[in-house]
């Protein structure tokens, strides 16, 4: 009697079933992590603002920005020799304001493009869908 090899179509069927179940997760799994690394960066700006805003005589923010939620504008907070810019490599569409006494930065979530992660001077550090504001430099929810 011949014994056959191989796998049965059932066995087959569970093992795809289970590969989708795992990649399902780590698609989860990394937009987590992009969203992490978001929140990191964007916090790590406080601290380093900070250190700017007392090396400046008279102590200042920078120049105001003259375009609405450029992260490049030059002569502001954000591409001055102080590294801030850094803080943003790889963050997708973030939106900077400075006022010269206040800034915020905010930036899209990767998991849900809808909810930001925005951090300012006053020491905000929140997820929702408050958005660095051109006129206060803060973090606010927009009115429509």
């Amino acid at each position: 009697m011949q014994k056959n090899k191989g796998f049965t179509l059932i066995e087959l069927l569970v093992v795809i079933v289970l590969a989708s179940v795992v990649l399902a997760s780590l698609s989860s799994a990394r937009q987590k992590g992009a969203d992490a690394k978001i929140q990191a960066q964007l916090s790590n700006m406080r601290a380093q603002a900070e250190l700017y805003y007392n090396s400046q005589t008279p102590a200042s923010y920078g120049t105001a920005n003259t375009t609405a939620g450029s992260c490049t504008e030059a002569g502001t907070i954000f591409t001055d020799a102080n590294g801030l810019l850094n803080l943003l490599e790889g963050v997708a569409n973030p939106t900077c304001n400075s006022i010269g006494t206040a800034w915020a930065v905010s930036a899209p979530l990767v998991s849900d493009a809808t909810q930001f992660f925005c951090v300012d001077s006053i020491g905000t550090a929140e997820t929702g869908t408050k958005v660095a504001n051109a006129t206060t430099g803060l973090c606010e929810v927009p009115t429509p």
